[in-house]
């Protein structure tokens, strides 16, 4: 069961909170509706239960807070507005992502599309799908790891009666089946006709705790529903007759030619319009609605609030109820951040667009350097004229480490962990690996790329092997591999892709000129020679020569742009583990 006890949000500019004090409960096995006008501070209270907005009260799930619990998405599925995913994922790919970063098998992805009834658009783009494919994508993703409190903000909001009776269909299956079920409302008929508890809020605080039948007998108030071509006069003329005949009847003018009549039956208003020769379409009796006040979302002539909920079966669209229980779960292994991370890279074509970017620009530049001359080899392969900062592939390997960490809080898939992005070490570790490895890669492919296009334009005159190639190739991969961490640690701090590529375009920019004004300075001591001084000191031979690969790290790390990036990758990661480490705290 859920236990919100004080929940109370922070106050700004003097303002009252948009929360203040309410405390309630949602039964296991139950369905609870949390109504309220928009503004009510429905959303608010989601998040302070959620930890998603700083304020003060606490919130148990069957006992425990969220973050006392080891893995939340198994126990708590949240839906929070739109389906936070990439637009250009699939549907299918979105899903096996989410199951590699909660620990459940990938055919637990086929099951739930099922379930929801999107199989035949999993190879459908997010972008493209209607709001109603996204409700229902959405519940797939909150089913995916079998939780047991189910938390969602407005499901139904925007949808069909068809499509809103299957939705609470499965989400009155869920609770059968002994699970938590907790949704936001500002339809008083949905919340008597689908929850079995009704919690009512007004402008933050708790006005009503109720059962359903209770909340329906005490808080809602027949009207009837009349629809007519000449709704405006039929309208004023009941305004008269009940000004007359001194009765309380209130009528107001809903969209279209729509009346909700309050205080009269449907005999009276038939025999007003009779009377006057007024065309009817519609004439009804509705309970359902809190009043002329409230702001209801519900269409006239929809299923009466004493009319059972749907069942959630194979009647419902011909759909089982709820995807299967996940019999067994995978253990935690370090391989897990690992795969989610290599199925979030490969699922969009951001990489791939970038990488043939990279490897057209760098093939154009070595050719056209080799035209004009006077270009180092060295540069002429990694195409990398003087008047840029960084050679194509340390900016595509920068681009590529920023978007890993960007588009996780710009799309955050696992927002139903703790809200944002997990700030975990082994999140980040799988991130540098994925980084390094598409770095190298690149860097390969690009050195690759342009030993052909210049044997091919200009012969082998261009295409030796140089002398030093153990210190140019430990010099170019370090370069690369650290552009991309530099873009990975800096997006992970300022949650920015942006940002991550600011960051690596400031080691040639910012960084190494201030290294180099401070290694140059007269109070400073000169570390020439240190190689050479370490190689001595080191008595005893390595075996494979490896006393000859620790010579070559540091001559990189010598270098103007080795030590810079070094000490900007150091100053980056204390950095990210300074907010872990906060974040943590609070």
């Amino acid at each position: 069961m859920i236990q919100a006890i004080g929940l109370t949000s922070n106050t700004r500019k003097a303002r009252p909170p948009a929360v203040d004090d309410v405390s309630f409960e949602a039964p296991a096995g139950h369905v609870t509706a949390l109504l309220g006008a928009p503004g009510a501070g429905k959303t608010t209270a989601l998040k302070l239960m959620l930890e998603l907005q700083q304020g003060r009260g606490i919130t148990y799930f069957r006992g425990r807070p969220l973050h006392r619990i080891a893995r939340p998405s198994r126990e708590v599925g949240v839906l929070m507005g739109e389906v936070p995913g990439h637009p250009a994922r699939t549907v299918r790919g979105q899903l096996r992502m989410l199951c590699a970063a909660a620990g459940v098998p990938v055919r637990r992805a086929d099951e739930v599309l099922e379930v929801v009834g999107l199989v035949g658009l999993r190879d459908e783009r997010l972008g493209t799908l209607s709001r109603g494919m996204d409700r229902r994508l959405g519940l797939a993703c909150v089913l995916l790891s079998d939780p047991h409190t189910l938390v969602l903000d407005a499901p139904a909001d925007g949808l069909s009666v068809r499509e809103g009776r299957w939705l609470h269909g499965v989400l009155r299956a869920h609770a059968t089946q002994g699970g938590t079920v907790l949704f936001t409302t500002d339809d008083p008929k949905e919340a008597a006709r689908t929850a079995d508890r009704v919690v009512t809020l007004d402008r933050g605080r708790l006005v009503a705790d109720q059962e359903a039948a209770e909340f329906a007998r005490t808080r809602l108030r027949p009207r009837v529903a009349v629809r007519s071509p000449h709704a405006a006069r039929l309208g004023s003329l009941l305004a008269k007759e009940a000004r007359t005949a001194q009765r309380s009847v209130e009528v107001v003018r809903e969209e279209g030619n729509r009346l909700s009549v309050y205080g009269s039956t449907c005999a009276d208003v038939g025999e007003t319009a009779f009377r006057h020769g007024i065309l009817v379409h519609q004439l009804a009796d509705e309970t359902g609605d809190m009043g002329p006040a409230a702001t209801s979302s519900a269409e006239v002539g929809e299923q009466p609030a004493d009319e059972p909920c749907p069942s959630a079966g194979p009647a419902a669209d011909g759909l089982p109820a709820l995807p299967p229980p996940i019999a067994v779960r995978q253990a935690r292994t370090p391989l897990r951040p690992l795969r989610y991370e290599l199925r979030r890279a490969a699922g969009v074509g951001t990489g791939y667009f970038t990488a043939a970017a990279v490897l057209v620009t760098s093939v154009l530049l070595s050719v056209l350097l080799a035209r004009i001359g006077h270009t180092p080899q060295p540069r002429l392969l990694a195409a990398w004229p003087r008047e840029l900062p960084l050679p194509p592939a340390a900016l595509g390997a920068g681009l590529l480490g920023a978007v890993a960490f960007g588009e996780e809080f710009r799309h955050p898939a696992l927002a139903t962990d703790r809200g944002t992005v997990p700030r975990r070490l082994g999140l980040l570790t799988a991130k540098l690996l994925v980084a390094s490895a598409t770095a190298l890669m690149l860097a390969f492919l690009t050195v690759g790329c342009d030993l052909e296009m210049l044997y091919l334009v200009y012969g082998r005159e261009l295409t030796g092997v140089p002398s030093d190639w153990l210190s140019l190739s430990a010099s170019w991969l370090g370069l690369v591999v650290g552009c991309a961490w530099a873009g990975v640690l800096a997006a992970g701090i300022f949650r920015s892709t942006a940002a991550g590529l600011a960051a690596v375009l400031a080691v040639p920019v910012v960084v190494v000129p201030l290294v180099q004004k401070v290694s140059q300075g007269p109070s400073v001591r000169s570390a020439a020679g240190f190689p050479e001084r370490l190689r001595e000191l080191v008595l005893m031979q390595w075996p494979f020569g490896g006393e000859r690969y620790l010579a070559a790290g540091v001559r990189v790390l010598a270098q103007p742009v080795g030590g810079a990036l070094m000490l900007s990758l150091t100053a980056l990661l204390c950095a990210y583990l300074l907010t872990t480490l906060r974040s943590r705290v609070r």
